[in-house]
């Protein structure tokens, strides 16, 4: 074998080799701008060094009580401090952060906690009914912290429950020590937080994320969303979603400030915006509802465009155009639990802009193309595992290989290697390549509708339905049928004060689509939504076996 003079000597080294952690960006963000807000969150402000020192006496207080390497930290919180300053503190001591979706049930709740094993359970009041019950339920018997929001408001959603630990937040915080001496993970690639599925059928998965992954995707969010220097990003994406894309970390790259949100409401989403300047947030298309349909009283005038991050399905031009006039700019993106959030983005080109009006709907209609930090994204035959025609006709899997593709599934092998097949993460999700290099999404495998023997994507009968004036949300899912196998049925949520009746939808879709593709039935009710604001298709399903 000949030799390799670039390999002689030149070996890795604590000088030239250090593993990659989110962790250091707060270190950094805290000795460069120390006096910068750095926290917000109602009559609360936190400069960076304090919530660097407070991050310290979290991990130092947590260490304390013996968590370390290998231990799970599991947190029900709301888009407060105390979830920023967990997102640093657990993995301070090389713990593993595991957070817990806020509106899950005792049953799941218990689940994830035996399966993650947690050692210690800090828990807003607001969930200490669901929480405790949840404990009776499982198995482990983690220390239990309390965290009773100063900044709790008395027109809560929710009502404040009891405590149900041994000790309130801030007295565990009390316990540790500024000056901790942090490490740096042993390897990039050791587990910084687990994320569970939304598990809709059978129990969710425990998704596994690294250092390397998370510090990675912090500098593709900044580059993707456009953060500039001290940035002002407003929680609106729950931090327990993909641990809030990663930006709890990622808005620290430019020193920027985190302005909290415990409910996402339209006056405090707009009173935040015009106070603080705001010039980012993510969400699903919930939020933009929320924005745009809200009462002349809730809204604030701003001077700033604010960058609005969307990951679920593409908006209709009619909202990306009554967003632009709010003055928000609308970026999509895609990704999935399993690549740390968002990893595809719809990277609008200039020339787009003198298309017309239907060529640029098909265009922002599209998912995108891969984010930076992403090494491989495209669509195969799974069964072949070969690439299909970049037609934008020819339907295949989509697939991720790369660096911000999750470590696997904690504690389930066949899953992970089924995941893993071939070399590339499974998505599940259908789409096309087009020929420039971008995919779009036609449908979850198990949302194809199999009509007489022709796919339907249930994605292109939405995008159909949300042309309607009168529709506000929908969902398209499939029917029994004695003669067709399964046909669409279509539920809508009408916007406030809009009427429209099944037979005018009806009508609207066959302007729009082929006949066969059109819903045979249309039910008009409030679509079941997840947490995060994505609609919740199996309990679609339940309905439709129902009717």
């Amino acid at each position: 074998m000949a030799h390799n003079p670039y390999e002689q000597d030149l070996d890795r080294n604590p000088a030239n080799y250090q593993p990659l952690t989110p962790l250091v960006l707060l270190e950094r963000a805290a000795a460069t701008f120390p006096d910068r807000t750095a926290v917000i969150h109602g009559r609360q402000r936190r400069s960076y060094r304090q919530f660097w020192e407070r991050s310290l006496k979290l991990a130092s207080a947590l260490s304390k009580r013996g968590i370390g390497k290998g231990d799970t930290v599991t947190v029900m919180l709301s888009n407060t401090p105390p979830m920023l300053e967990a997102h640093h503190g657990v993995p301070m001591t090389k713990a593993v952060l595991h957070s817990l979706n806020t509106r899950l049930d005792a049953a799941i709740i218990a689940f994830q906690l035996d399966h993650a094993q947690s050692k210690v359970v800090i828990v807003d009041r607001e969930f200490s009914g669901v929480m405790s019950e949840a404990l009776g339920i499982a198995s482990v018997k983690p220390l239990v912290i309390d965290y009773d929001d100063p900044e709790y408001a008395e027109d809560a959603p929710y009502p404040k429950g009891e405590a149900i630990g041994s000790l309130e937040y801030e007295e565990l915080v009390a316990e540790g020590d500024e000056n901790f001496a942090w490490q740096m993970p042993d390897d990039e690639w050791d587990a910084i937080s687990l994320n569970y599925t939304s598990g809709t059928t059978g129990n969710p998965k425990g998704v596994v994320y690294h250092h390397r992954g998370a510090t990675l995707m912090c500098y593709s969010n900044t580059v993707h969303a456009g953060m500039g220097r001290a940035p002002v990003y407003l929680w609106t994406l729950p931090m327990f979603h993909c641990n809030g894309w990663c930006f709890p970390w990622t808005v620290s790259v430019q020193a920027g400030t985190h302005v909290c949100l415990r409910w996402v409401r339209a006056k405090a989403m707009y009173e935040a915006i015009a106070e603080h300047g705001v010039t980012h947030l993510c969400g699903a298309p919930v939020v933009m509802s929320a924005l745009l349909n809200a009462a002349d009283h809730e809204k604030r005038e701003f001077g700033q465009t604010v960058i609005f991050n969307t990951a679920a399905a593409p908006p209709p031009e009619s909202v990306l155009s009554a967003m632009a006039d709010a003055g928000f700019e609308v970026t999509h993106l895609y990704g999935l639990t399993e690549t740390y959030g968002p990893s595809v983005v719809n990277e609008w080109k200039d020339e787009w802009e003198s298309l017309d009006r239907s060529e640029k709907a098909r265009r922002k209609a599209r998912q995108g193309v891969r984010y930076a930090a992403l090494e491989g994204l495209t669509v195969m035959d799974p069964a072949t595992m070969r690439e299909t025609p970049a037609d934008g006709e020819t339907l295949g899997e989509v697939m991720f290989r790369g660096n911000i593709v999750m470590k696997g599934y904690l504690r389930n092998p066949k899953a992970t290697e089924e995941a893993f097949a071939g070399g590339w993460f499974h998505s599940g999700d259908l789409g096309v390549m087009h020929p420039d290099g971008y995919i779009q999404l036609k449908d979850r495998s198990k949302d194809i509708i199999i009509s007489g023997g022709e796919n339907i994507s249930s994605i292109e009968v939405e995008d159909a339905l949300y042309k309607h004036p009168a529709v506000a949300a929908c969902g398209v899912v499939a029917k029994a049928d004695d003669k067709w196998g399964e046909t669409p049925v279509a539920f809508i949520e009408l916007r406030p004060g809009r009427q429209a009746t099944a037979e005018e939808i009806i009508a609207h879709c066959k302007a729009l689509l082929a006949s066969f593709k059109c819903p045979r039935h249309v039910v008009f009710a409030e679509i079941p939504k997840t947490s995060t604001g994505k609609i919740q298709k199996f309990r679609l399903r339940e309905m439709v076996r129902e009717m």
